[in-house]
């Protein structure tokens, strides 16, 4: 008998996990192209090259790699190339979809705009962006059509007004949100707006905080309502009083959307007013340090937060960062209200505060402009952004309510607005966005005039969030009606604008991502008809006091996807 030797079996070693580039861990080296251009150059040198040069020498004389990388920590990206479809945006390089115009972003964090600082909002639209403005959600001001050769002046005139574009995009501290009625509001916990000027004063255009893995998002509010999203941003300090120190901040960590959506998480600690701005500085050193930086798509402090959890987070941060252990706190009270603070309300000091609504956060120069107007003939206190796209008014005297709602209405900001332009939010779109699919901006408007005809009395409100692309800039996850734009096939099997849907999605007062139905897409142009049909199955089908999230969790498939609609 012939005895065959066994073939010896080649034993796989396991490759070595590769490093995710984190400084801490002695990663050091540039893992990608982003990283490299950091290293090469802090990005904030590009401002004196911007003034020095780019401006007298014009478009053609910028470096690529300050173009499309350092000049978003001056707040500016170039805008989409017009004529563009939705189609070129994933087949174009980068290159083919510059336009040489620039999508420049003025971060208000919160602060409180004279009159002075509205007109000088508006005349910047006006003198150097075509009269474009939008309202984002972060509560900045977005202009576009802006040549580089302007800039300066710009700068020079944000400046006078205390306002700046400095990090307000770029792998950096972004703008930051506040609450838009603090010191303000009856029902508020605690004025959040000393902190957020002391961390603006410390860390912005700081070289030591300028080289952040991506972008890292922060919340400071007061407000019971939620009302600065503290679920989605990297960072937030969450308004509540502890039962033995009195008012403060419930510190919250690792939220965010885009395409891997995660709500933050509660470090379970109470930080008194006056050391906000050390908690902050030591989450996003934290970041800084320990985040990834390998793969941009996992470079968010959200998935540190995730891969560590909220225990070693704190931890970390309390002995490696702050050196002292932090005080427990309780969870803070669930919201019990919206946060868009629309409409009229009583102040604190007895004065009023007003919030209306443009439609999808897009205004002008000329409301702007009129903005100023307003607070000037009724000695308002000034004028905030909100979360929402939307504005509020402060300081009113109950004598002038009627006649600054008239003159607000006659910029077109509805301070009792339907349900429909309340709660629809829209990002900017293939009008201007390189990375959009869909418009957005447009369409939102018509979707909300089409709506106000179809249902002119919905007693309850219904968010509809518009998004060109799948990065979520406009909260796709967390809308009733959340649309994330893409191409979709049409009847005859052509290639259209859609959106992909998600259904009963929140925050504030709902904390939920919404639902994806299986293989649903509806087109552009068949929107108004899928919501009419979907809205419609909700207002038959309700029962008393069930909000649309509730209804979409139990409602058959069926009813949600159109293809049903209730007599």
């Amino acid at each position: 008998m012939t005895i065959t030797p066994t073939a010896s079996v080649r034993t796989r070693r396991p490759r070595p996990k590769k490093g995710e580039g984190q400084w801490a861990l002695g990663h050091r080296e540039p893992l990608n192209k982003n990283e490299q251009t950091k290293k090469d150059d802090n990005p904030l040198n590009v401002q004196a090259r911007i003034l020095g040069r780019y401006a007298h020498l014009g478009f053609d004389s910028i470096d690529p790699a300050d173009l499309r990388g350092r000049f978003r920590w001056m707040g500016l990206y170039t805008q989409r190339a017009p004529g563009l479809d939705g189609g070129s945006t994933a087949q174009l390089s980068e290159e083919e979809l510059d336009d040489r115009y620039f999508m420049m972003r003025v971060r208000s964090d919160g602060a409180l705009l004279s009159a002075e600082a509205l007109r000088t909002l508006g005349s910047i639209s006006s003198d150097f962006a075509r009269g474009t403005a939008d309202i984002t959600d972060r509560q900045n001001i977005q202009y576009h059509w802006i040549d580089i050769a302007n800039v300066p002046e710009i700068w020079d005139r944000l400046e006078a007004v205390g306002l700046s574009t400095l990090e307000a995009c770029g792998d950096s501290p972004r703008g930051f949100l506040g609450s838009p009625v603090a010191g303000a509001a009856k029902d508020e916990i605690i004025d959040g707006t000393p902190a957020l000027e002391e961390i603006k004063r410390r860390y912005i255009g700081n070289p030591d905080y300028s080289n952040l893995p991506r972008k890292f998002k922060t919340s400071v509010s007061g407000h019971p309502s939620l009302d600065g999203a503290p679920e989605i941003n990297d960072v937030s300090f969450v308004g509540t009083t502890h039962p033995e120190h009195g008012p403060g901040f419930d510190l919250w960590v690792g939220g965010g959307l885009s395409t891997n959506p995660i709500l933050a998480q509660r470090l379970g600690v109470w930080i008194p007013l006056d050391e906000v701005a050390d908690a902050w500085e030591g989450v996003i050193a934290i970041f800084r340090d320990y985040g990834y930086r390998r793969l941009r798509s996992r470079a968010r402090l959200k998935f540190l937060v995730s891969d560590w959890g909220k225990d070693k987070f704190r931890q970390v941060l309390e002995t490696e960062y702050l050196k002292r252990p932090l005080i427990d706190c309780p969870s803070p009270a669930r919201a019990t209200k919206s946060g868009d603070h629309i409409g009229v309300h009583e102040q604190i000091d007895g004065k009023f505060y007003v919030g209306a609504a443009p439609i999808a956060g897009r205004i002008s120069g000329a409301v702007l402009t009129g903005l100023g107007d307003i607070v000037e003939k009724y000695a308002a206190q000034g004028v905030r952004f909100t979360s929402y796209q939307k504005l509020v008014v402060l300081g009113i005297d109950a004598a002038d309510l009627e006649s600054v709602i008239a003159d607000l209405d006659a910029i077109g900001l509805a301070a009792r607005p339907s349900n429909w332009r309340r709660n629809t939010m829209a990002c900017t779109g293939i009008e201007f966005c390189k990375l959009a699919i869909v418009d957005t901006k447009e369409r939102a408007r018509r979707l909300v005039a089409e709506l106000e005809e179809r249902f002119p009395e919905l007693d309850t409100p219904i968010t509809i969030n518009v998004n060109g692309c799948p990065n979520a800039c406009a909260r796709t996850q967390v809308a009733d009606i959340g649309l994330k734009g893409q191409l979709v096939l049409d009847e005859d099997g052509n290639q259209v604008e859609g959106f992909q849907v998600h259904l009963g999605g929140g925050i504030g007062l709902h904390n939920a991502f919404g639902k994806k139905l299986r293989g649903h897409k509806v087109t552009s142009t068949g929107l108004d008809d899928y919501i009419t049909v979907v809205v419609g199955n909700y207002l038959v089908e309700r029962e008393s006091g069930e909000t649309f999230a509730d209804w979409t969790a139990r409602a058959d498939e069926i009813l949600l996807s159109g293809e049903k609609s209730l007599p």
